[in-house]
């Protein structure tokens, strides 16, 4: 009897000890980089019951343009607010001779289509475990309407019965920040440290956030300009890293014409990573013009390349029937040789904001 008490006493005192030693160990997480592999890219299809189906309408010939180049490199999943609604896409994909296998479809409420910035966060933690972030997302600064947006990690992580750290207390649109995957990460101010998003946490506390949440030691900060666009400058439109050594952007005065300060500007041209060293770069033109939609509207600007999409065997590269169109998908296809440069017209979402790499979000494998 004697034995079976100290047995059990030690056994009680033994899981105290693990326990106190693990919660010592704190875990830590990482990003996974886009151009790592990926499980899948999800979307959240465009519908009629925020904006109208004009607005449905308009753009969703970019879906399934995305779709058929996707389904070629991996799982495609498809974000719809309702049966009726999956039902009347798949129809129409069907009509469009693309095949269904490599689409599953979930059955979520969301204001609008911008995945990138109101999405999941795949993450891996220090055990290499993936999770789900969930940062905070308030429509940009409380533009629009973003509620229904703001559910949508939780709810994918629900689905998909991963972990989920709740983040929001730091609102954070992915599409503010670029990674290169091996510590850096390159911001603009006025996306992320500002009264519109985080008024009351300092920019170091944010930092801290970065590096415990997605592995950052080094943050590059530029100071963008508010009120620029709806997002206040995020910094995929004009930048992204084709890998850890290689930034992609546009030169000097494309940068100043999209409205970034010189201050700006010569920080990016000397931009280093975490271990001190400057990147190399590659340079995207504007558009030769000023876009105008399949509707035969013009706008009042010129369309960026540099937001594209990387999935496993191909980029979806943002295009504008314009003439330097052409100019951008080579130049892209000699910095990514193993993949296919597939360009997709982005005219009609581009009038409301955004192109390629705001609507779609990478799962990792």
């Amino acid at each position: 009897m004697r034995f079976y008490i100290l047995t059990y006493l030690l056994s009680i005192f033994t899981s105290s000890f693990c326990q106190t030693i693990n919660s010592s160990q704190e875990i830590s997480y990482t990003l996974v980089s886009e151009n790592m592999p990926h499980e899948g890219t999800w979307l959240q299809w465009p519908h009629h019951y925020q904006y109208g189906t004009k607005y449905r309408n308009d753009i969703e010939n970019t879906w399934i343009s995305m779709i058929k180049a996707l389904i070629t490199s991996e799982k495609v999943h498809v974000i719809t607010y309702n049966s009726t609604e999956k039902n009347r896409i798949t129809t129409l994909l069907k009509d469009k001779q693309i095949r269904l296998d490599s689409i599953d479809f979930t059955i979520l409420k969301t204001n609008d289509v911008w995945i990138r910035d109101n999405g999941p966060v795949f993450v891996k933690d220090s055990n290499n475990i993936t999770a789900i972030e969930d940062w905070g997302f308030n429509g940009w600064g409380y533009d629009v309407k973003y509620k229904k947006c703001d559910r949508i990690p939780t709810q994918i992580a629900q689905k998909l019965t991963l972990k989920t750290i709740n983040l929001e207390k730091i609102t954070l649109e992915n599409g503010a920040i670029e990674i290169d995957g091996k510590g850096t990460l390159i911001a603009t101010r006025s996306s992320i440290v500002h009264k519109s998003r985080n008024p009351k946490i300092s920019e170091k506390e944010i930092e801290s956030y970065f590096k415990k949440y997605l592995g950052i030691n080094n943050t590059i900060w530029l100071e963008g300009k508010y009120g620029s666009d709806i997002t206040d400058m995020h910094i995929d439109g004009f930048l992204k890293f084709a890998n850890d050594s290689t930034i992609v952007t546009m030169k000097s005065e494309a940068l100043n014409y999209w409205g970034l300060s010189q201050f700006d500007i010569n920080k990016i041209n000397t931009a280093k990573n975490s271990q001190g060293i400057k990147y190399h770069f590659y340079y995207l033109p504007l558009t030769k013009k000023n876009v105008t939609t399949s509707n035969g509207e013009t706008l009042k600007y010129k369309g960026s390349y540099c937001n594209y999409y990387v999935a496993n065997t191909v980029v979806l590269v943002p295009i504008y029937n314009d003439e330097n169109d052409q100019i951008a998908l080579k130049i892209l296809q000699n910095l990514y040789p193993k993949r296919k440069i597939i360009g997709i017209d982005s005219r009609n979402i581009y009038k409301n904001g955004g192109m390629i790499h705001c609507v779609t979000m990478q799962q990792p494998k």
